[in-house]
C-alpha cells in the first residue's frame, strides 16, 4: 500500500519535524530539487474553489521537474458518475499522486483505500492538514521556536483548520487553545480521537475571547462560515461577532505576537483591516508557506515515503 496524507493524526512527530526541516531546505534553492519528480505527473481534483492550495501544488510539481494536471470535480463525479473504487484503480495508471479538495473527508479515505498512488488531502470537511504544517514552518519561523512555550490560539469556530492546527501543535510541542463560542466547539468525534491519538495533550477551549488571548503568542482566525455553510452565515455572524480579531482583543496577547489567518479573508467580520494589514501580520508569509510545505509533502511522498 502506498503511504498517504490524508490526516495528521496519520504521521509521526518525528515525521511533522522532518517535513518542517525538508521544507525549510527545499526553500533555500530556486529550483528545489530537480530530478525527483522528472516525468511524473501529480493530478488535482477540486470541489471546492482554491487559489492558495492549487496554485501551490502546481507550482511545487513544476519545481520538482515534474506536471500536474486539474481536474473539476463535477467533471470527475466522484461517487456519482462512477464509483470512487472504479476511479482510483483507473486514475493510478495514469498518474503518480493525487491531492483532492473535496466536502466528505470519506471520498479521501476511500481513495486512498483504492488507489496505488499516494492520495494528498487538499481540504476536506474534518480536516486541512496541509494548511496546517504550512502554519507551524510560519510559526517557526518567525518565532525561532516550536516547544509548550509557544501559545497558538485559534479564535473561531472549531473547524477543519482549527481541528489540524490542534493536531500540528500536539505533534510539534505546542500549546494549543480553541476561543469559540460553546455551540461551535470541536465536535465529541475530534475529542475523542485527539484524546486516544495525545492522551497527555489538554484539548483546550476557552469561551472567553480575551481570556484566550491573554499572552498568546499566535492569534489565529478564520472566514466564521465556510463553503457549504452558507445558510449559516447570519445565525455564525451573530454568534462569532464577540470573537472578532480587533486591536483591543489582539493588544491582549504577548507584546511579539503574530497574527495568522488561512485567507481568503473577510475584511471588517472575523478579522478588522488594522489587525490584517498591521506589521504583526504574517499572512502572506504563510501563503507563500504552502508552496514550500507542499514541495517538502510531494518529495516526500515520491521518493523516501513510497520508495519501491
Amino acid at each position: 500500500m502506498p503511504r498517504h496524507f490524508l490526516d495528521l493524526f496519520d504521521i509521526t512527530s518525528a515525521e511533522a519535524v522532518m517535513l518542517l526541516d525538508r521544507a525549510e531546505r527545499l526553500r533555500k534553492t530556486p529550483v528545489a530539487t530537480p530530478g525527483h519528480a522528472t516525468g511524473r505527473t501529480l493530478g488535482l481534483i477540486f470541489e471546492k474553489p482554491s487559489l492558495r492550495t492549487r496554485v501551490s501544488f502546481e507550482a511545487a510539481m513544476t519545481r520538482l521537474g515534474g506536471a500536474s494536471t486539474f481536474l473539476k470535480g463535477e467533471d470527475v463525479g466522484l461517487g456519482k458518475r462512477e464509483s470512487i473504487r472504479d476511479f482510483a484503480r483507473v486514475i493510478s495508471q495514469y498518474i503518480d499522486a493525487l491531492a483532492i479538495r473535496t466536502f466528505a473527508h470519506s471520498n479521501v479515505e476511500q481513495l486512498a483505500a483504492n488507489a496505488s498512488i499516494p492520495i494528498i488531502n487538499a481540504l476536506s470537511d474534518d480536516a486541512h492538514p496541509c494548511q496546517a504544517m504550512a502554519d507551524l514552518l510560519t510559526i517557526r519561523d518567525t518565532l525561532g521556536r516550536l516547544d509548550q512555550s509557544v501559545r497558538v490560539v485559534f479564535v473561531g469556530d472549531g473547524n477543519n483548520v482549527a481541528r489540524s492546527l490542534a493536531v500540528a501543535s500536539a505533534l510539534l510541542g505546542v500549546t494549543f487553545v480553541l476561543a469559540s463560542p460553546p455551540e461551535y466547539d470541536f465536535p465529541e468525534a475530534f475529542r475523542t480521537r485527539f484524546k486516544q491519538a495525545f492522551p497527555k495533550v489538554p484539548l483546550t477551549v476557552e469561551h472567553d475571547p480575551a481570556k484566550a488571548v491573554a499572552g498568546a503568542h499566535v492569534v489565529y482566525t478564520d472566514v466564521w462560515a465556510s463553503m457549504g455553510q452558507e445558510a449559516e452565515t447570519a445565525a455564525r455572524t451573530l454568534a462569532f461577532l464577540p470573537y472578532q480579531v480587533n486591536e483591543k482583543l489582539f493588544k491582549k496577547a504577548a507584546s511579539d505576537a503574530i497574527f495568522l489567518h488561512c485567507l481568503p479573508a473577510h475584511r471588517g467580520e472575523e478579522v478588522t483591516e488594522e489587525v490584517l494589514d498591521g506589521d504583526r501580520s504574517f499572512v502572506i508569509p504563510q501563503a507563500a508557506n504552502r508552496l514550500h510545505f507542499q514541495l517538502a509533502l510531494l518529495d516526500w511522498l515520491l521518493t523516501d515515503a513510497n520508495a519501491s
